[in-house]
């Protein structure tokens, strides 16, 4: 969850932390309980991820990219998409078959979005940007993470400036919540 370096590094990373958990989730026998922990962890890097993207990125997409209102509106609601999906796996256990399904589904969902990022946006943001740009994008998006919620909240604004303003203390509560009932400590 902060990793270092330019934003499409920073970003970057976090996909393929993503994919990992993906994979750890797959690899598990379907009543396995570690899934719901995995699934948890998942859902608290995806919505962070994407609370920092929707505070920072998208504004920059929207401003120095050719089109770029587009592309941030496309990936704005991919995650909206997901979000809702994650809040639905929020009440599945493991081998329920929902839980199958919402996994599989996410997976397909979040692989498209970062085919997406990674091979389009990435490349129009480095071309428009500076390196220093870049890397103060970085440490923004890095900042974004600490205080993001860990939650989903599908109704919840997604772009600035009631996001950058709602999106802190909504963070607050869910670690509140988070620490209260162990969700996402390593078990």
């Amino acid at each position: 969850m902060g990793h270092g370096g330019n934003v499409i590094s920073e970003l970057t990373t976090d996909h393929r932390e993503v994919d990992e958990l993906f994979a750890q989730i797959q690899a598990l026998p379907a009543d396995d309980k570690n899934r719901r922990r995995l699934a948890d962890q998942l859902t608290m890097e995806l919505v962070r991820h994407s609370v920092a993207e929707e505070q920072y990125l998208y504004p920059t997409v929207r401003r120095y990219v050719d089109g770029g209102d587009d592309l941030a509106d496309k990936e704005i609601a991919d995650h909206a998409e997901v979000e809702r999906m994650l809040k639905e796996l929020e009440k599945c256990e493991p081998g329920d078959v929902r839980f199958d399904s919402l996994v599989t589904q996410l997976k397909t969902s979040v692989t498209a979005h970062v085919a997406d990022e990674e091979g389009h946006l990435f490349p129009l943001l480095a071309d428009v940007c500076s390196p220093e740009a870049l890397e103060e994008l970085g440490e923004k998006v890095r900042s974004a993470k600490k205080t993001a919620p860990t939650r989903p909240h599908p109704s919840a604004p997604d772009t600035p400036p009631a996001n950058k303003l709602l999106a802190p203390g909504a963070g607050m509560v869910d670690r509140v919540r988070d620490m209260l009932s162990g969700r996402g400590r390593d078990n």
